[in-house]
């Protein structure tokens, strides 16, 4: 076999081929919104953790606490991976992170590990930089913007407060803490209720794409569906 007739039949391989249009399918399964899930989760182990911070909890029930977060990990967790089943990457950072957050309080807390507060505070700063980051491109999605808004604030002034060891920018961040609680519950709501009715009932103030694939036609939404991951070659 010469050369040349090598490189045509390494060619025909390599060649698209039109019919594996026709032969492939994609399945996509709808599945309920896990947000209000998330966003719930995230109230209630903010306004837990909140209280404990704001002395409403004695700080000798803090092993209480921090089981009582865990839950929380175990609920975002859950969050993290539908939403990465619903196309949805913003999302799903989101909620996976905050998940790997609740865990690593509720398990430095629950064992009293050395240097907890010290760490925690470096994790919190660090925190505020991915919430930071996660917020310049969360935007259209106002509800997690929202949550986002408040989360950062809240997260920094709580790292800065494990640093340095004030007691009082600790109080602060309970503050933001119970404030993130109350937005959190707010999106919740608002996100159910919407699914519930098929519309917009409280304000959510989508934009951009994201008002988009509210309303969109199915086609449209299937758009460029076959370079995201999972269908594509590589992530």
């Amino acid at each position: 076999m010469t050369a040349a007739t090598m490189e045509e039949h390494r060619q025909a391989d390599t060649a698209p081929r039109p019919e594996l249009h026709t032969m492939t399918r994609i399945h996509l399964r709808p599945i309920a919104s896990p947000m209000p899930l998330g966003f719930f989760a995230v109230a209630i182990a903010s306004a837990v953790t909140s209280s404990l911070q704001l002395g409403l909890i004695d700080g000798a029930y803090r092993q209480a606490v921090a089981l009582t977060v865990f839950s929380a990990f175990l609920l975002q967790l859950v969050v993290a991976i539908l939403a990465f089943g619903a196309r949805d990457v913003i999302a799903a950072t989101l909620m996976g992170v905050f998940a790997g957050a609740w865990l690593s309080f509720g398990l430095v807390t629950a064992f009293d590990a050395p240097g907890a507060r010290h760490v925690m505070g470096v994790l919190n700063l660090t925190f505020t930089v991915f919430a930071a980051l996660m917020a310049s491109v969360a935007r259209p999605k106002k509800a997690l913007w929202a949550v986002l808004l408040v989360a950062t604030p809240r997260y920094f002034v709580a790292g800065l407060g494990g640093v340095t060891g004030f007691e009082w920018l600790t109080h602060i961040a309970g503050v933001l803490g119970v404030l993130l609680a109350l937005v959190a519950v707010y999106a919740a709501y608002a996100l159910m209720v919407e699914e519930l009715r098929g519309r917009d009932v409280l304000p959510i103030g989508r934009s951009g794409p994201v008002k988009h694939a509210m309303t969109a036609e199915l086609a449209d939404q299937l758009h460029g569906l076959e370079r995201q991951a999972g269908i594509r070659r590589t992530l």
